[in-house]
């Protein structure tokens, strides 16, 4: 028979061993869940997506546009008069997506949508003066942000970026 003491021994040696067999456990499956993240293009890819989204934010936040918004609207600076489905496919971007971030630079008066006179059923955009000033005001912070970017990350290795990225997009 054992003493309480012997017991206890036993019983706390039991619980260190499984302790020190859990915390072997979660240390190899840590390491495996980051191998597979270095792995895992698609979590690589957001995960850098969030980091400059949050930069170009950064800079745009004193315009009052967000980095969608800007991206339409100097798109249509570019190319007045395209329909949703246009800006939408340039954009690699869901029509749904588009319109709502679309609507509040509607209602502020900086896009205009009018009948296309290709097919009346169709919309077309274009900016407004309003909208044409705030877009150019806006692009030296896009400018800044661009260059705290490459001055980060290498201009040369973000240029390389850049192509493969919208080689990546291509149709």
């Amino acid at each position: 028979m054992h003493s309480d003491s012997e017991t206890e021994m036993a019983t706390a040696t039991e619980v260190a061993t499984a302790a020190e067999t859990a915390t072997e456990a979660t240390t190899e499956a840590a390491t495996d869940i980051a191998q597979l993240l270095l792995e895992d293009d698609c979590f690589a890819i957001r995960q850098a997506a969030r980091f400059a989204s949050q930069l170009y934010d950064r800079h745009l936040a004193r315009t009052g546009l967000k980095i969608t918004q800007f991206s339409v609207m100097w798109r249509l600076a570019l190319r007045p008069g395209m329909t949703i489905k246009e800006l939408a496919d340039w954009m690699v971007m869901e029509r749904t997506t588009l319109v709502r971030a679309m609507q509040p630079l509607q209602r502020d008066g900086l896009i205009v949508s009018d009948a296309s006179p290709r097919d009346r059923r169709a919309l077309v955009f274009s900016l407004t003066p309003t909208g044409l000033e705030k877009v150019r005001s806006a692009r030296g912070s896009w400018d800044r942000a661009q260059r705290e970017f490459e001055e980060r990350f290498g201009e040369e290795r973000a240029t390389f970026l850049r192509r493969e990225l919208l080689e990546l997009t291509k149709k």
